[in-house]
């Protein structure tokens, strides 16, 4: 029980620090999150569930800034031809 309510606490505060995160920086975390959690289950198959997180996590981390730098780029796009149709003469 004691286990629980601790585990609850350290979570909240963990995640209260993810308040005020950029986009790029939502990316980047959700990416190494799901990669250290996938690393962890495969890795606790293979016999090894930490090396399994933080290889996880690093592949993780690596694709959610590839997500982010992809999300940057259709957004830069989308604002020349915002930008490209607003000033076009008719």
């Amino acid at each position: 029980m004691k286990k629980g309510i601790i585990a609850s606490v350290v979570a909240a505060v963990l995640l209260g620090g993810c308040s005020n995160l950029s986009p790029g920086e939502q990316r980047a975390a959700t990416g190494t999150g799901i990669g250290a959690a996938g690393g962890a289950i495969i890795g606790a198959l293979a016999g090894n569930a930490g090396l399994g997180a933080g290889i996880g996590a690093g592949a993780g981390l690596a694709g959610g800034l590839l997500t982010n730098a992809w999300k940057n780029n259709q957004h830069e796009s989308y604002q020349q031809g915002y930008r490209a149709g607003h000033q076009a003469q008719y």
